[in-house]
C-alpha cells in the first residue's frame, strides 16, 4: 500500500473542524485505499448488503463502537446516508466519521440533510506530482500519459480497455444510480467529447450537435459531470471590459490518462505534454487548502492567462503553465497586468529545479516546479 501523507494529513485537519470528513473522487481514484490506510477504525462497506443491515438500527451500531474513528466506505449506497451521518454527528460527539462517495455531499436526492456544520469535504484527486515518488514514478510524460488513477499509473502495460470499463462503470454506479439519466449513449459521448476538448472553451451548441442532445440535456448532464468530479468547469475573471470573455466557461477533464486516451495518443510530442501540464498543475492548485477561487482569463484577442486565483478585492495571482521555460512569453501577462496590476506572476514549469525570480517587461516573474508551488502560494 503507498502511503499518501498529504491526504491523510487532510482528513486529520478537516477532523479538527467537525466531526465528519468527507471524502469524495471519481471511481478507482483511490478512496478505499486511503481510508483502510487510517489507523484504528470501524470499517463498513455501505456497498454490501450485511452493512446496509448493521445500519438498520444506527444507534445499536455506534454504540458497539470501540474505535475512535468509523469509515462508512460508498455511504451514497445506503437508502438514507445523511440520516446516519446525522445520528452520527450529534449522538455520539466522541466518533470522527470518514464518509466515502463519488459525488458532492448532497448532490443527490438521497440526502435530504446537507449536514451544515457536521461535516468538511475533502476531494481525493488524481496522483499529485509531489506524490510521484511514491508511487515509484520518475518519469513525469509517464504520469502525463497513464493519468493518475493508481491502478492505471502502476500497470506494466498501457491497458486501452480500462478506459472503456470504466466509464461503463461510472455510468452504472455513479451517474444511473443517483441521478437517473436514461440517455446513456448520449451521456457517455457528451462526456468523451468533453474530453476531447479538455482545456479548452465550452461551446453548448456544438456539444448538442456532437452527442445529438438537446441544449437544456447539456446543461443539466454538465451539472452532472461536475458534482461527480469527472469535470471542473472554470469561469472567466473579468472585470467588466469590453475586450475581456465574460460568460464563457474552459472545462477540464478529471484526469490527463482520459484526456489523452479520448484524443488518441498512445505517446506524447511537447505540444502534448503542455496541454496535459496544465491539467496537472490544475490540480495542485485544486488541492490547495483552504480552497481558493480559481479562474482563467482571456481577451478577445486571444491573449489569455491559464489560471487566476482571487484573492481579494482588486488583488489576483496569475499562474502560467509551460512544459519548458523557454516557451513563457510575456505578452499575455503585460496586458492582464495593465487592467489588474495587483498580484504575484507565477510561471510553473516541468523543467524548473528550483524556485527563481526574474524581471521582464516592467513585471516580476516567479519561477517555479509543481512541488514547490504550493508553499509559494501559501507564502
Amino acid at each position: 500500500m503507498v502511503e499518501r501523507p498529504f491526504w491523510l494529513a487532510r482528513i486529520r485537519q478537516a477532523w479538527t473542524r467537525a466531526p465528519i470528513a468527507w471524502l469524495s473522487g471519481v471511481r478507482r481514484v483511490g478512496k478505499t485505499t486511503l481510508a483502510k490506510s487510517v489507523p484504528d477504525v470501524r470499517y463498513l462497506n455501505c456497498d454490501l448488503p450485511s452493512s446496509a443491515q448493521v445500519l438498520q438500527d444506527p444507534e445499536s451500531f455506534f454504540d458497539s463502537v470501540r474505535q475512535p474513528i468509523v469509515i462508512l466506505d460508498e455511504v451514497h449506497q445506503l437508502p438514507d446516508p445523511s440520516r446516519i451521518l446525522k445520528i452520527a454527528a450529534d449522538g455520539y460527539p466522541h466518533l470522527k466519521v470518514l464518509a466515502t462517495g463519488s459525488s458532492t455531499l448532497a448532490a443527490t436526492q438521497k440526502f435530504r440533510d446537507a449536514l451544515t456544520g457536521r461535516k468538511r469535504e475533502i476531494l481525493l484527486l488524481p496522483v499529485l506530482a509531489e506524490e510521484l515518488t511514491a508511487f515509484g514514478v520518475t518519469d513525469l510524460k509517464h504520469r502525463l500519459l497513464r493519468g493518475g488513477l493508481p491502478q492505471t499509473l502502476l500497470a506494466a502495460e498501457r491497458d486501452a480497455e480500462f478506459y472503456a470499463e470504466w466509464m461503463d462503470s461510472f455510468f452504472a454506479r455513479d451517474i444511473q444510480e443517483l441521478f437517473r439519466v436514461e440517455k446513456r449513449g448520449g451521456f457517455l459521448l457528451l462526456l468523451e467529447t468533453v474530453l476531447r476538448q479538455s482545456g479548452g472553451l465550452i461551446e453548448v451548441t456544438s456539444l448538442a450537435r456532437a452527442s445529438g442532445l438537446s441544449r437544456p440535456t447539456i446543461l443539466n448532464y454538465l451539472n452532472v459531470l461536475q458534482v461527480t468530479h469527472a469535470i471542473e468547469l472554470l469561469r472567466p475573471y473579468h472585470g467588466g471590459g469590453r475586450r475581456e470573455l465574460l460568460q464563457q466557461p474552459k472545462v477540464y477533464g478529471f484526469d490527463t490518462g482520459f484526456v489523452a486516451h479520448a484524443r488518441g495518443w498512445e505517446d506524447l510530442r511537447p505540444e502534448d505534454c503542455g496541454l496535459l501540464w496544465e491539467h496537472l498543475v490544475l490540480d495542485a492548485l485544486r488541492s490547495l487548502s483552504p480552497p481558493l477561487r480559481i479562474h482563467f482569463w482571456r481577451d478577445k484577442q486571444q491573449r489569455e492567462i491559464d489560471f487566476v486565483l482571487q484573492r481579494g478585492r482588486g488583488v489576483c495571482d496569475a499562474i502560467e503553465c509551460k512544459w519548458r521555460a523557454a516557451a513563457f512569453d510575456p505578452k499575455s501577462l503585460v496586458v492582464f497586468r495593465a487592467h489588474y496590476p495587483r498580484g504575484r506572476n507565477f510561471i510553473v514549469t516541468a523543467e524548473t529545479r528550483q524556485p527563481y525570480r526574474r524581471k521582464t517587461d516592467g513585471l516580476e516573474l516567479q519561477f517555479t516546479n509543481l512541488n514547490d508551488l504550493r508553499a509559494l502560494l501559501t507564502e
